[in-house]
């Protein structure tokens, strides 16, 4: 099959949950698939990332883009014109008319067109001679009314309701409008047929690269320290990190004075920087080259999400490297993981400060976890898999093509 892949961005550094599933998928698919990479590139990805897309890809079509920077006059500039257009920000600000001339183009000559997330949808147009699909990753409103829960400050809470309320009109829009839709976990998917009306809409699982998440010595016993692996510039991990240092960590520090805290990911705010200087029992790392050696000295992996969807795959990560899981409930959210026998979920300050003790001073309830949650991820988590229930959900212009057996024999 011939398959157009569209995103807004270049996969490297491979350093985010959508990037890193996508990456695994399509390096997959294209041992048995055609795979054109069309996307648009802000000159922020990696220097070596458009000659690094023939990992994922045999034809790449990169297509220029310069939004404003963020925090830039022209970031706030745009956000004041957004007031008044009926489309969300995180939407509008990938508008490309580059983009939408290339996909037609391209698409005469594929069997597939895959919309990557909802972001580079409106680039999308109807009408197309293949089958698009859209691939949710998050439902996105979902995240949006999380986030308009969560600000003290009233001006922020109406900003981020104007945004969920967009959101939500768009995204119920656009589920609709493609032929099929996919979501990484079936809680997502039920969420789009029950809130969207969407009647073509199935899921795949969330993966993990076993031959590279794998510890390569035994635990060190007795460990204390807590880490937390995410990119920060992500809203829900800066988020949740920060109510977890600001509120819990102190807390469990009472319980387990030798505790400590690691907060591994890319562009920490300032006030997670902030927090991390206040305590000399946190650490922020900023971007690292490598996850492994923190999940591997960890005594535990803490995910606690208070806003967020799709699923996390920092959970799997932690899992095949041996790492026992804390995790609130959106945390592991759409996950098919029992607390208790692959993790702990704990949502509010006592019951999280009372798992994470646990956890940092009962070596066989660590031990019996991390095995658990091992042999899980081992019987249900590789990447082939995914991709191959991807594919067979798919509808394609070849299969349309393509007479069946019945017409063959008539």
């Amino acid at each position: 099959m011939r398959i157009l892949w569209i995103k807004t961005e270049l996969l490297h550094p491979i350093d985010k949950g959508g990037r890193i599933r996508t990456y695994q998928m399509l390096r997959s698919l294209l041992r048995q698939h055609h795979v054109t990479y069309l996307c648009l590139d802000d000159g922020l990805a990696a220097g070596d990332a458009r000659e690094r897309a023939r990992e994922y890809a045999q034809e790449v079509v990169v297509v220029p883009f310069r939004p404003p920077a963020k925090m830039s006059v022209g970031f706030f500039a745009a956000l004041l014109r957004n007031l008044f257009s009926p489309l969300p920000y995180a939407i509008a600000r990938y508008d490309s008319p580059a983009l939408r001339e290339q996909v037609r183009r391209l698409a005469g000559d594929v069997d597939l067109i895959v919309c990557d997330f909802l972001t580079p949808s409106l680039n999308v147009p109807d009408g197309l001679p293949a089958p698009a699909v859209l691939f949710q990753h998050n439902v996105e409103a979902m995240i949006w009314e999380r986030h308009a829960a969560v600000p003290q400050n009233p001006l922020r809470r109406a900003y981020m309701r104007l945004q969920w309320r967009r959101m939500l009109r768009y995204e119920q829009r656009e589920c609709r409008r493609f032929a099929h839709v996919i979501a990484v976990s079936e809680i997502d998917a039920q969420a789009m047929r029950r809130s969207y009306g969407v009647a073509s809409v199935g899921d795949v699982p969330t993966g993990v690269d076993l031959e590279y998440f794998k510890p390569s010595r035994p635990r060190p016993q007795g460990g204390r320290e807590l880490v937390f692996v995410g990119s920060m510039d992500w809203m829900p991990n800066d988020e949740g990190i920060r109510w977890f240092a600001s509120e819990v960590f102190g807390r469990i520090r009472e319980r387990v004075a030798d505790a400590r805290l690691t907060v591994v990911g890319r562009s920490p705010s300032p006030a997670m920087r902030e927090l991390a200087a206040r305590n000399p029992a946190i650490e922020v790392t900023g971007t690292v080259p490598d996850v492994r050696p923190f999940l591997e000295r960890a005594a535990g992996s803490v995910v606690p999400l208070r806003v967020g969807g799709g699923t996390r795959l920092k959970i799997y990560e932690a899992m095949a490297m041996g790492a026992p899981v804390v995790a609130t409930s959106i945390g592991a959210e759409g996950l098919p993981l029992r607390s208790g026998e692959h993790l702990l979920i704990a949502d509010n300050v006592a019951d999280q400060v009372d798992a994470i003790a646990s956890l940092l001073t009962d070596r066989a309830l660590a031990e019996r976890l991390a095995a658990s949650a091992l042999r899980f991820v081992h019987e249900h988590c590789s990447w082939d898999a995914v991709a191959e229930r991807f594919i067979c959900q798919c509808p394609s212009r070849r299969a349309a093509r393509e007479p069946s057996y019945e017409d063959q024999v008539a």
